[in-house]
């Protein structure tokens, strides 16, 4: 299956809002997941720090959630960083979570609003404006870059 990296601030909602906020955008990216079946989610999002994955999953719709497949590792505990990735810890996250799940073939792409976690001019990067989150034209946007993926 390929796979969506996911994080929260920023993309669920807008980075650093009130709580009260927490999530505004999810119907957003839901609607968009439902468009491409074909992609299951990992959770890139410093909240997988906090919270286990069942409270994470949660936050979700029953459908989306089933399509959880995991959590990236911390990069403080990756082992055999590649040179390249040295310095952009999101983006050795997700190839390290590609690496131990066998899926390093898989199309894949990253939702994030941090582009420095992430080499320049990553292919798989899908960066979000973080001052506002998801907004349905950029979920129109994602669908359009996943199904391009396919």
């Amino acid at each position: 299956m390929p796979i969506l990296f996911l994080d929260f601030d920023g993309v669920l909602h807008p980075e650093h809002c009130h709580e009260s906020k927490h999530f505004c955008c999810l119907p957003v990216l839901e609607s968009a997941l439902r468009q491409v079946p074909e992609f299951d989610l990992v959770i890139t999002s410093t909240w997988r720090l906090q919270s286990p994955l069942e409270h994470l999953r949660q936050r979700f719709s029953s459908d989306v959630a089933a399509r959880i497949a995991g959590a990236t590792p911390r990069y403080c505990e990756l082992k055999d960083v590649p040179q390249t990735l040295v310095g952009y810890e999101r983006e050795a996250e997700c190839q390290a979570w590609l690496r131990t799940h066998e899926a390093s073939y898989q199309p894949w792409l990253a939702v994030d609003d941090r582009s420095w976690l992430y080499r320049p001019f990553c292919k798989s990067l899908f960066l979000n404006d973080g001052r506002t989150g998801l907004s349905p034209t950029s979920g129109e946007l994602l669908v359009a870059r996943l199904r391009k993926l396919l």
